[in-house]
């Protein structure tokens, strides 16, 4: 059967093999089975095509095949889909099937399929029987354009893509557009990508094609064509026709560069526009990212080098970018579907060139690159060399000035088109009737966004594009607007109109979308949006006037911001009321739609003082150009103008040009920059005659300044004085020209020299001051500009004051501002610009996020060096020297301590100072001591404002006299004045400012009693209130000093536990405040650091799951759950407060709440804590978008003294470079959740996102997800090779699901466990450390242990029950058994060398003799002289040594603490009754207590005179008798006797009487060492005695299980479950009393 197939030919290399159409699978048949005889026909494609195309070819082939009666065989092999299969092994594959078959010479070979599919079956044929005929067959559109043209083949090696291959050329290459009609649509823009790049370098009249047919070449793909539609010419489709005629126009421009170039010599370099950085990011972001994708980004990236080399304008690049983006293409790194890679973080500068030095168009070292003259025109018909610095400036996300004067002084130029007026222009053309050329439109983002959106709301092609259409004429430099007479349409669903940062486009956008009405296949209705700025800036008063008027509009987020839902009632009109005291872009906004409201529009102006009139006249003017005239009402009785205006209904009727003017905001810059440098500069299109308020910048601002000022209707000249001479302006009113408030300010930085005679302010003020009001609407731009001008000029020294509608700035030599600053731009176009201009005389000063100028002026950089002669360079931000940030802070800073009176500051810093072995210094007494007088006399005397001054002088000298080693409690009102914030702010740079907090019930509680400072004379609650804003603004630190439960003595209330038989057991020991002083002040200052021993090489860690929504109920549970971890994750993310559990709606908990459940966790334990935010792409519950809520916890975390900080490596880079400023002592893990298993272990993706953590964290975690156990394999392998790496980081690696627990069990680095304590897992898969610990052991990863206690008699020791049951709480596969020996022999002997030995308990009478067996001491056994723990430890050379250790001083120690009253801070005098080996380790332990003195009793005086000297440092003293004082009473006894040695009763006791004068009324502790009976009789004493209500008893017991817990950690380096082992130990222990 005959079937009529139009196709298109191009010819290639001579001939016409290039075939195009539609559904020319049968034709392709006849071709091949005609033309190319052949004994074989092997058709090879990958899994994926042959499922849709496969069946198809094989019926065409056979039958054809049978109609000839042909002796020819049609094969078909199918392949593996993906880049994996391009390769040497899948080179072989194809070979060995072709082999198999017996495939001669003459066969040929078709390759149908995408790229992948074409290179490597092409580079079979290349070298199969030495070259065999082959077809290409692409599917991909990519395919079809670009990689099927021109007889490139090849395969991939791990060395790199495309570097063996060959030329091969086809037979054929058969152009099916059909097939991309199953194409996904992201893959059909990355072909036309490569469709865009041959345009652009090739023909311009086909550049200007696709711009404008956008729309309508996707039609011809979304619709799919029915009944071979399209096969002939008579069937073909107009989108049909169009979509081939711009695939075969690309084709034949590649095919014509390949006939005169096809080895790639010259010419041919042309087609990789785009491709030398395209590629290099590509190299990095793939495979997340589609060639076509990277191309896109590096055809911008390169025509902005051709920009930066002066070959190529502005508007070609701004039309390159805006093609691109027609055709869902990504144009910037910064596009949020890069950003959000973890990848995107390596796109450094540096890596891209060195990606790029390996391009093979390359010339040695030199790096090539297709540069651009015009659209369809390049500067060579080859590549051209580039330097690295301008390919680096390009690429580079900051920039720094070179100071100097400009070479191309005097300097003429004219600036962008405004960006006021361009926008304005867009909208009045758009709705319009007829045709007008707009000229020297502004070429930028603003104007971008505000295009497109005009475009979103045009109807679909098929309703004949009712709205307004855009093309280009002049090579650009023209915009063609055919208005559509406010015909506009609400665009179709899922479609919403995007408008980045501009707000502008936003105030505008507004109304216009109310006209839009609804068509066929349109949303509900339309809905605006922005980035996160955009979603902060206020739009409430025009939604406001909207809705009063009968226009249905919805937030969507926030009250009054972005993003907005508009519904398609068109704009009612009549009386409008608009408060316009914010902005006059609403009023704008109504004004230019209000020609096309229902009835005639009256607008009245509300609010008070109308901001920027000049704004609003120039609308005025330019809608009067449009052919509506706007009335002004008059008041009858006045004459005065009223804020009234009436705009007639009618349709605007487009004039046929409208040339725009240039920008005089950014006219700005180069004027300022000649007033700055004291140099000449005219620029052009800006004069008197201006629309616009800025032109006036020139003589009200730069005139004053003392710059000699020329300016004529169209033109504005400016000569500089002399460097340095510039004047102050004194006070200057810029509520005409507002954003040229930024251009005055750095100005006024550097005019040290006094303001004229008539500007001179009167009121005291410095000389040198700038006042400029009239400004306050600058506070809702892109950002608060104001505090941006304050807080950056901030950073080079110069002084500033926010007023309430702007701001002072005091002058000074240019020579006294610091240099090096780097200026952070808040992604402010006005920002950047107008640091530049200081960035001219002030060295080093580097601008942030340069980009930001693309905005309003995309080329000013380049404009700077090309036009104004100052050279520029790009600086990659991750180099920058944060000299600006001040020093880093010393180790052994001073703290400073602020807070409320009455929140514990003196109370915390002295405990803190203690910990520390600081010295404590309080500013009260410092300030009394200095005046001779209390602060209450003080202020009584000389009132509050002298005192503040005096405290703030007071403040500067103490840190000045004690910058080191102390801890400094303020004043709580330090923060009442600017000066003492500042001085805070400064230190806070260089060491810990820690702000100490207490709930504001509780201050007033304590207050009530104090005297001894002034009273507020307000109410308590007000002064905390103004204060909190200040603590925060000068705080590095918090120490949260309430956690809502009981305190009692310093202690949190518990209720001990009972057994059924009723016996009351002692609690487990509290954790007293003081601990948790020594870790925050330890952690803080970095002095004692509080992280994880485990997390080392050779060890295994782990941490914990929080997942409960309010921690404080679950405190009692907090020791069981962390038993055996080594940290503690805070999941914030998972944290509710109750208002969120009654409202699910509320999805981040407050600061206050997280704090607060902080703390809590820290009065309990002091393991160290992770602190994660998580969010719901990760796998969390925090939203993604909540960026600054969630650095703002983060940043809470780290002043909380959180020890780890869980950090997504998908969060904005700056941010993430922020914080780790801030990180001070804590760690970071910086991790990556695959929950999609999109993630291979053994692709390249894993190794991107290793390199990215690993550039951020401390420590690196990457979570993906198992399908399979052999998924956990490659993870594995993964690990091994990258921490056989020297110097590698701590790696944390697992797989989710259950298939992934395997991955979790052989982790070693913080395995995230849960407990079955918790109401649910983290994460799925997750186990407990008991069974992580149960699978080690039968994986024979946790070898079993055989652990002993050594002594005689031990037959009736707990220590056994301790260990056993703790192994067995634990899942640890160890045994603790009792040796009992006469002496050290050979049993004890080798039971410690034994290969499975894990440890030892020493007790009598071996603690010495043991000794000379050992390897190394402790220093606490070689103090003690005993020994009663033995641990094997393994060196560095892998050797196994014997330490001895002695944990009886610890379990001392620790008990004592835990009863010790937390108001006795220092211990005046201690007992020790006895003088044997426990004697001396009690002697150690109350020494390391820090008792003064330390009485010794025994009744063989000789024996306790040994240990008078027997601990270095310790004052020990004997005495003679019980109860008979040389000092102070002891606060702490301990008796190491004998139950049986003591007695109560001289008649019936033994020989020690113990008097019941041993307790003194001032309270304290008794322990005594002997456990057996239950009570002996130094604690029944103490039971009985008339000061037993103070006086805290500790059983031997309880000295025993402190330490064994200790004894445990020692071997395992693991917790033990302190609450389960005493309880069972106790009910043994009570058991053999009993019996």
């Amino acid at each position: 059967m005959t079937t009529e197939t139009d196709v298109a030919k191009v010819s290639i290399l001579g001939k016409d093999s290039i075939h195009c159409g539609f559904h020319l699978i049968p034709y392709i048949a006849q071709t091949v089975l005609d033309t190319l005889p052949a004994s074989t026909y092997i058709l090879i494609t990958d899994t994926n095509i042959a499922n849709l195309h496969l069946a198809s070819f094989q019926d065409e082939f056979l039958q054809a095949i049978a109609g000839r009666s042909s002796p020819s065989r049609f094969l078909t092999h199918i392949i593996p889909p993906g880049e994996t299969s391009k390769s040497r092994e899948g080179k072989a594959d194809i070979e060995d099937f072709l082999l198999a078959n017996k495939c001669t010479r003459d066969s040929v070979i078709l390759a149908l399929g995408g790229g992948v599919i074409g290179d490597l079956v092409g580079f079979v044929a290349a070298t199969f029987m030495r070259g065999v005929r082959f077809v290409q067959i692409p599917t991909t559109l990519l395919a079809m354009v670009d990689s099927s043209v021109g007889g490139k083949t090849a395969i991939d090696t791990p060395a790199g893509k495309n570097l063996i291959g060959s030329f091969w050329q086809p037979e054929y290459i058969f152009i099916d557009a059909a097939f991309l009609e199953t194409l996904p649509t992201r893959e059909f823009s990355n072909g036309m990508a490569e469709v865009i790049k041959t345009a652009a370098i090739w023909n311009a009249d086909e550049f200007a094609a696709l711009e404008a047919r956008a729309a309508e070449i996707f039609v011809a793909i979304q619709t799919p064509s029915t009944n071979f539609a399209g096969r002939s010419i008579k069937t073909r489709s107009e989108a049909q026709a169009l979509l081939l005629r711009v695939i075969a126009a690309s084709i034949g421009v590649k095919a014509h560069i390949v006939t005169i170039d096809e080895r790639e010599t010259g010419l041919r370099n042309l087609v990789n526009f785009g491709h030398t950085i395209g590629h290099a990011i590509e190299a990095v972001l793939t495979p997340a990212i589609l060639h076509g994708e990277c191309v896109a980004i590096g055809m911008v990236l390169e025509a902005e080098v051709a920009r930066s080399l002066g070959k190529l304008g502005q508007v070609a690049v701004g039309r390159i970018s805006r093609c691109l983006k027609a055709y869902n293409l990504p144009v910037s790194v910064a596009d949020p579907r890069i950003a959000r890679l973890p990848a995107a973080k390596l796109l450094t500068v540096q890596r891209l060139l060195d990606i790029m030095r390996i391009d093979k168009k390359n010339s040695g070292p030199q790096k090539k690159i297709v540069i651009l003259s015009s659209i369809g025109q390049t500067a060579e018909q080859k590549a051209s060399v580039v330097e690295d610095a301008v390919i680096a400036k390009v690429l580079a996300e900051a920039a720094r000035v070179i100071p100097g004067r400009p070479s191309h002084d005097p300097v003429k130029m004219a600036t962008p088109g405004s960006k006021s007026i361009s926008n304005r222009a867009l909208v009045l053309a758009a709705l319009g009737s007829g045709t007008c050329r707009l000229r020297n439109l502004l070429h930028s983002d603003d104007t971008q966004v505000m295009m497109a959106a005009l475009q979103d709301l045009k109807a679909p092609p098929f309703l004949f594009y009712l709205g307004a259409t855009f093309e280009w004429e002049d090579g650009g430099e023209t915009l063609v607007v055919h208005g559509g007479k406010g015909q506009l349409t609400v665009p179709s669903a899922g479609k919403e109109i995007y408008l980045q940062n501009a707000g502008t486009a936003a105030r505008f956008l507004t109304t216009v979308c109310a006209l839009a009405q609804a068509g066929p296949t349109s949303a509900a209705t339309t809905i605006i949006t922005g980035n996160a700025r955009m979603k902060q800036r206020p739009i409430g008063p025009l939604v406001d006037s909207l809705r009063s008027n009968g226009t249905t509009v919805a937030y969507l987020e926030s009250e009054g911001c972005l993003p907005l839902s508009i519904a398609p009632a068109g704009l009612k009109g009549g009386h409008v009321q608009l408060a316009a005291s914010v902005s006059s872009q609403y009023v704008s906004s109504i004004l230019l739609c209000a020609p096309y409201a229902a009835q005639e529009v009256t607008l009245e102006l509300t609010g008070g003082q109308v901001i920027s009139q000049p704004y609003i006249d120039m609308t005025i003017a330019m809608m009067a150009a449009f052919g509506v005239q706007v009335e002004r009402l008059c008041d009858p009785a006045t004459g005065r103008k009223r804020d009234v205006y009436r705009i007639p209904r009618q349709t605007y009727t487009n004039p046929g040009t409208y040339a725009i003017e240039s920008d005089a905001s950014s006219a700005t810059y180069p004027l300022a920059i000649a007033a700055i440098t004291g140099t000449r500069c005219t620029v052009e299109n800006i004069g008197s005659a201006s629309l616009q308020g800025d032109a006036r910048f020139a003589t009200d601002v730069l005139r004053p300044m003392g710059c000699e000022v020329t300016q004529t209707a169209t033109e504005t000249t400016v000569q500089g004085p002399p460097p340095g001479q510039l004047r102050a302006l004194g006070l200057i009113d810029m509520e005409p020209m507002t954003d040229a408030f930024l251009t005055a300010s750095v100005l006024a930085a550097v005019a040290a020299t006094s303001p004229g005679a008539e500007r001179t302010l009167r009121d005291g003020s410095k000389e040198t001051t700038t006042r400029i009001i009239g400004i306050a609407n600058q506070r809702v731009k892109e950002c608060n500009r104001i505090k941006a001008m304050i807080d950056e000029l901030a950073k080079f020294g110069v002084e500033t004051k926010e007023l309430d509608d702007g701001l002072e700035v005091y002058g000074k030599p240019i020579s006294e501002l610091r240099e090096g600053v780097s200026v952070h731009c808040y992604d402010d176009h006005r920002v950047a610009m107008a640091f530049s201009v200081l960035g001219t005389v002030i060295k080093g000063a580097i601008l942030e996020e340069k980009r930001c100028v693309e905005k309003t002026w995309p080329n000013w950089w380049d404009d700077l060096e090309n036009k104004i002669g100052l050279k520029v360079e790009g600086v990659e931000l991750g180099d920058i020297d944060d000299q600006a940030s001040g020093p880093a802070r010393n180790k052994d800073a001073s703290v400073v301590i602020v807070g409320m009176r009455g929140s514990g500051k003196s109370y915390i810093g002295e405990l803190a100072a203690s910990t520390l072995g600081w010295k404590f210094i309080d500013a009260d007494t410092a300030f009394a001591e200095k005046y001779s007088e209390g602060v209450r006399e003080f202020v009584r005397e000389r009132g509050w404002p002298a005192f503040r001054q005096a405290e703030t002088e007071m403040l500067k000298e103490i840190l000045a006299t004690h910058p080191t080693e102390c801890v400094i409690s303020l004043g709580g009102g330090i923060v009442e004045t600017e000066e003492s914030r500042d001085v805070l702010k400064a230190y806070g740079k260089v060491g810990p400012v820690v702000h100490v907090v207490r709930h504001v019930d509780e201050i007033v509680a304590y207050l009530g009693s104090e005297t001894s400072r002034p009273a507020y004379g307000e109410p308590l609650s007000t002064v905390y209130k103004r204060r909190e804003p200040w603590f925060a603004e000068v705080r590095t630190h918090e120490f949260i000093n309430h956690t809502g439960v009981t305190i009692v003595n310093g202690r949190i209330e518990q209720v001990p536990t009972t057994f059924v038989d009723g016996e009351q057991l002692p609690p487990e020991p509290v954790r007293h405040i003081r601990e948790e002083v020594a870790r925050f002040f330890g952690h803080v200052t970095s002095q004692k650091l509080n992280l994880a021993p485990n997390l080392a090489r050779g060890k295994r860690s782990y941490f914990l799951s929080l997942t409960f929504p309010d921690y404080k109920p679950h405190l009692s549970k907090l020791e069981a759950l962390t038993a055996g971890v080594d940290a503690i994750e805070v999941r914030v993310d998972l944290l509710k407060t109750p208002e969120q559990l009654e409202n699910p709606s509320i999805a981040i908990p407050s600061l206050q709440y997280v704090a607060d459940q902080v703390a809590a966790i820290r009065r309990e334990t002091a393991i160290p804590l992770v602190f994660t935010v998580r969010t719901v792409s990760q796998g969390g519950a925090f939203p993604d978008k909540a960026v600054n809520e969630a650095f703002e916890l983060m940043e809470l975390g780290l002043r909380l003294g959180a020890e780890y900080l869980d950090v997504e490596i998908t969060w904005p880079r700056e941010r993430i470079h922020e914080l780790l400023k801030r990180k001070s002592g804590s760690q970071v893990i910086a991790s990556w959740h695959d929950f999609k298993g999109e993630m291979k272990w053994g692709g390249n993706a894993v190794d991107i996102t290793y390199d990215v953590a690993d550039g951020i964290g401390d420590i690196i975690k990457i979570v993906g997800t198992a399908s399979s156990l052999d998924d956990n394999v490659d993870l594995y392998a993964f690990v091994k090779r990258k921490t056989r790496r020297a110097g590698s980081k701590p790696i944390l690696a697992i797989n989710m699901g259950q298939p992934g627990q395997m991955s979790r069990i052989l982790n070693e680095t913080f395995s995230p466990v849960t407990h079955p304590l918790l109401p649910t897992k983290a994460a799925p898969g997750q186990l407990s450390f008991k069974e992580i610990q149960n699978a080690l052991s039968l994986l024979g990863a946790l070898a079993p242990k055989h652990f002993y206690l050594f002594g005689n008699p031990i037959r009736h020791s707990m220590s056994p029950t301790i260990h056993n049951t703790t192994f067995g709480l634990l899942g640890l596969p160890h045994v603790y058994d009792i040796m009992e020996t006469d002496a050290v022999d050979e049993q004890i002997r080798y039971s410690v060398t034994a290969p499975d030995f894990g440890g030892a308990s020493v007790t009598i009478p071996f603690k010495r003799d043991i000794m000379e067996y050992l390897d190394e001491l402790s220093p606490e056994a070689e103090a003690i002289g005993a020994v009663n723990t033995i641990i094997p430890v393994t060196t560095e050379d892998g050797k196994q040594i014997l330490r001895g250790d002695n944990t009886d001083w610890f379990g001392m120690r620790a008990a004592i603490l835990a009863r010790l009253p937390e108001t006795t801070r220092t211990i005046p005098a201690a007992l020790v009754i006895g003088a044997g080996g426990t004697a001396r380790a009690a002697v150690f332990t109350l020494h390391s207590l820090g008792a003064q003195r330390i009485y010794i009793f025994n009744r063989t005086r000789s024996r306790a005179e040994e240990l008078v000297g027997s601990v270095p440092g310790a004052n020990v003293e004997v005495i003679d008798a019980l109860g008979a004082w040389p000092g102070d009473a002891p606060r702490v006894i301990i008796g190491t006797v004998p139950a049986s040695a003591t007695s109560l009763d001289a008649e019936t006791g033994g020989p020690l009487v113990l008097p019941m004068s041993l307790f003194s009324p001032e309270g304290g502790v008794v322990v005594d060492m002997a456990y057996r009976p239950t009570e002996t009789p130094l604690l029944k004493l103490a039971r009985t005695s008339r000061t037993a209500e103070v006086w805290h008893t500790i059983r031997g017991l309880e000295v025993l299980l402190e330490q064994g817990y200790a004894q445990f950690a020692l071997w395992t380096g693991r917790r033990a479950p302190r609450e389960a082992v005493g309880k069972e130990v106790w009910k043994k222990y009570l058991g053999q009393t009993t019996d």
